[in-house]
């Protein structure tokens, strides 16, 4: 009986644990996919997610940030040389952060095979106008993503879009957004999927805390796709929440400085930080 409750509680849905420190990441509870949600722009939070990677030993690695041609590229040799993996990347030609802040997670890898989730920009933009689902393709049903978000639900991501680009763009534009933040997830979602079916799992994925929301970023795709997968998230913070947030555990860490993130916008700080 005691062995019955046991895998009864190892099989019921994880809820939220609360905040732990960088140092509890390198002892979390066992997942089939674990997502470690950033803000881009933190080095604590590479720093937390290598720490977590080099405890769980993944077979397996999806980035959001590498397209699958960039991850084909990287051979073990790379990863033991930033400079060379940098260029092979193509990093500083992305867009996102500067590459030193990353390094730790790819020296983190050990054997792990890296997948990439990133679309060409184009595919995105598409998504923006056309909606994630006909941009995704052959199988979007199977992530849920051919259904239509309840009105609650979708009223919130667009408020929270509207708060990420500072109040600057019209609002009437952000189910766009929202649209193509929903591509971001499935991307994600099935290249977790790709990955354990090919190395039999645990994966980590390495994403914005936006896209490793349980309630409605790519976890929640997943979820659809595999109810029978154990998933664990986890959120890096800059500030500790109200309420709290939408992921199992929850790390928060001394704010990096940055310049206005609305600057581009040219509005007065609304509280983004480049999260997604």
């Amino acid at each position: 009986m005691i062995r019955l409750a046991l895998f009864c509680i190892l099989l019921a849905p994880m809820a939220p644990a609360g905040e732990i420190s960088l140092a509890a990441l390198s002892d979390l509870p066992p997942a089939d996919v674990v997502f470690l949600g950033e803000i881009h722009d933190n080095p604590l939070h590479h720093k937390g997610q290598a720490r977590a990677v080099a405890a769980i030993h993944p077979p397996a690695v999806v980035f959001e940030m590498l397209s699958p041609t960039q991850a084909a590229r990287i051979t073990p040799a790379l990863l033991r040389d930033r400079d060379a993996l940098q260029q092979a990347l193509g990093w500083n030609a992305s867009g996102w952060p500067d590459f030193a802040i990353y390094y730790p997670v790819f020296q983190a890898l050990g054997g792990a095979r890296v997948y990439g989730a990133a679309r060409p920009r184009a595919a995105v933009r598409r998504a923006f106008e056309e909606g994630a689902a006909a941009v995704f393709g052959p199988g979007a049903g199977r992530l849920g993503l051919d259904r239509p978000l309840p009105s609650a639900e979708l009223a919130a991501r667009e408020d929270e879009q509207f708060q990420d680009h500072c109040e600057a763009m019209p609002r009437d534009l952000m189910g766009g957004m929202v649209e193509a933040q929903r591509l971001r997830d499935a991307d994600l979602a099935q290249a977790a999927l790709t990955a354990l079916s090919e190395t039999g799992g645990p994966v980590v994925v390495i994403t914005g805390k936006g896209h490793a929301r349980r309630d409605w970023g790519a976890p929640a795709l997943l979820r659809v796709a595999a109810p029978e997968r154990r998933l664990l998230t986890v959120g890096f913070l800059e500030h500790a929440p109200e309420a709290p947030p939408p992921f199992d555990f929850w790390v928060v860490t001394a704010p990096t400085l940055r310049e206005d993130p609305c600057k581009a916008f040219a509005k007065p700080a609304a509280g983004a930080s480049g999260s997604g």
